[in-house]
């Protein structure tokens, strides 16, 4: 009996083998594209969507906002306000004082100069001879264009200017601008080395040899200017003025306060080869 069920039991554990080794060598299943990819990628893409938008800001992230929005705009301003090129943002407060003084002293200028037109016109308009005084005003205003258009002789108060220039470095733009910067200080009349200064006055040659509306003119060069004192020679030493600049190149420059001086170089009257009066 049991020789005759061994077969039996070998064969049952056999099968049993062979059940058992089945699904061990049974090829895996090959993955396939699963049809519910396709939904699941799109909720991806919502759930994005909705965490994005609207946004949702905190109240410490708009303070930063606010801040950085100040910051850039202070920038942006103080950029522009240091391209600015105006001239006076690098003065010193001596300069911006002085510069205002100068124009303080042309207003007052202007000022007289209208004050005294108006009594002209009152004196005209209450003189019993009016023809008489009209007369008498314009001599005087003749007086006063002959001065200015250096054909007659004139004295007041006024400065002096020498310039020694022992390197012959001074050159005639140099010159021109002490003229110029004389008459924007009121300057009335200029004599330089005995030639009258007039409106349509050139300079001209090189240092050393200079000329004033062709004449020659030599070293040391004396300015006789007939103004305001108290006006003329504060123009002249002005910081970054004519009598520094003369001294960059090594030339000296004096000026001196005169209560009465004469300016009687004076230039012939010429008359216009086109220009006519006109009675509009």
């Amino acid at each position: 009996m049991s020789n005759g069920q061994n077969p039996n039991s070998e064969q049952n554990s056999g099968s049993e083998e062979q059940a058992g080794a089945l699904p061990a060598e049974a090829p895996a299943p090959v993955p396939s594209a699963s049809p519910s990819a396709g939904p699941a990628e799109v909720s991806g893409r919502q759930r994005l969507r909705a965490g994005l938008w609207p946004p949702r800001v905190s109240r410490a992230q708009l303070i930063v906002a606010l801040l950085l929005f100040v910051l850039g705009l202070g920038l942006a301003i103080q950029v522009r306000s240091n391209s600015d090129n105006s001239a006076l943002r690098g003065a010193r407060q001596e300069d911006l004082v002085r510069i205002l003084d100068e124009l303080d002293n042309r207003t007052q200028r202007l000022e007289d100069e209208k004050q005294r037109l108006d009594d002209q016109r009152t004196e005209l308009e209450n003189s019993s001879d009016q023809a008489e005084e009209a007369r008498k005003q314009t001599l005087e205003k003749e007086r006063q264009l002959g001065v200015l258009a250096g054909t007659v002789a004139a004295h007041g108060p006024g400065i002096t200017l020498t310039i020694s220039d022992p390197t012959g470095a001074v050159e005639a733009d140099m010159l021109l601008d002490t003229i110029q910067e004389l008459r924007a200080a009121g300057a009335e009349a200029i004599e330089i080395n005995g030639v009258r200064v007039v409106a349509n006055t050139y300079f001209s040659g090189d240092g050393g040899e200079l000329r004033v509306d062709g004449r020659k003119i030599e070293a040391p060069y004396e300015f006789k200017v007939i103004g305001k004192p108290q006006d003329l020679e504060p123009a002249l030493n002005i910081p970054g003025g004519v009598v520094q600049t003369l001294e960059k190149e090594q030339a000296t420059a004096e000026v001196a306060r005169v209560d009465d001086i004469v300016v009687d170089a004076v230039r012939p009257a010429k008359q216009p080869d086109h220009a006519r009066s006109s009675s509009r």
